[in-house]
């Protein structure tokens, strides 16, 4: 099975476009009107993954964007710029492209990690902040480098620093680990298997296996270089952002003891919600109680920006 980005641009009641930003082609899915929502989505998925959310957004009145980030579905594969900086300044640039003064960010799991990068590096273009499944940048590091149980949980994350190997171990077999990982990785509702296929399929565009592991890479070869010192430096900067942290119970990749702690880098209001029994995808296995759970943030007028968070 092999795939064309022409694969990743499904059918429904959004519209499909590119857009250029940060020396780069983006593609992206858009529904609605009014304040714009980005949704970032994580691995190993695509766009597509927050299909529910977008229609609930536009539903609610927003304008509903999901991206393709760097290297991924629609997106430009690009041999370079896969380090979390970059991969925000991509983020930001798709929200100044898209002619819009700031965003709702919503990130899972590396669309997390890049969320909060966001909110710190460009404040100003950020309204507020949903991450889900994925602790502040600095308590990943803490813990995936002090804790046994989260450093044996993200082992996959260890895998990916061999060279070809797991490029290779992602499309072999159609994709099929990709599957594996997401039914790993849920708890009992399970994303289903045309869900699954599209993944799968999504993977299987040349180059997308080896770009997907790239910013993995550099979060653990960096750890003692300058530039990897320097950007975990710049992360003690608190975000000064409204922000909702959402987490599945049944997490096996991401532990909730490992993500709990985020609030130390949060200066703003800050809300903690713990899905039961739901895994790594809350917003695929429980669409309804997350899309809620994400409305009643947006909506609250108690939780817009301060001030000083410009």
């Amino acid at each position: 099975m092999m795939a064309s980005d022409s694969g990743v641009r499904v059918d429904g009641p959004w519209i499909h476009r590119d857009v250029a930003a940060n020396g780069a082609r983006f593609h992206i899915a858009e529904m609605g009107e009014g304040p714009l929502v980005l949704l970032l989505h994580g691995f190993p998925q695509f766009w597509w993954t927050w299909r529910r959310q977008l229609v609930a957004l536009a539903d609610a009145g927003y304008r509903a964007v999901a991206m393709d980030l760097r290297g991924v579905g629609g997106s430009d594969r690009t041999p370079r710029g896969y380090d979390p900086a970059n991969l925000a300044l991509d983020i930001t640039g798709v929200v100044r492209s898209l002619g819009e003064p700031d965003a709702a960010l919503v990130g899972h799991d590396l669309g997390g990690y890049l969320a909060w990068t966001a909110a710190v590096m460009r404040p100003k273009l950020v309204r507020r902040l949903v991450v889900s499944s994925m602790p502040h940048p600095r308590r990943w590091r803490s813990a995936m480098l002090s804790d046994f149980a989260q450093t044996r949980a993200g082992s996959y994350v260890w895998g990916f620093q061999r060279p070809w190997i797991p490029e290779r171990r992602l499309t072999a077999d159609d994709a099929a680990l990709v599957g594996d990982l997401i039914r790993e990785w849920s708890g009992p509702e399970k994303p289903d298997d045309k869900s699954i296929g599209m993944y799968r399929r999504a993977m299987m565009i040349p180059s997308t296996a080896h770009c997907s592991v790239e910013p993995y890479r550099w979060m653990v070869r960096s750890l003692a270089r300058p530039d990897g010192i320097q950007f975990y430096r710049r992360m003690k900067r608190p975000v000064r952002v409204p922000t909702l942290q959402l987490h599945g119970a049944l997490d096996p990749a991401m532990r909730t003891r490992s993500t709990a702690g985020s609030v130390e880098y949060v200066d703003a209001a800050y809300r903690w919600r713990l899905f039961e029994g739901v895994g790594h995808f809350p917003h695929e296995e429980d669409p309804v109680a997350f899309s809620t759970e994400l409305l009643d943030w947006l909506a609250d007028p108690a939780h817009d920006r301060r001030p000083d968070g410009a």
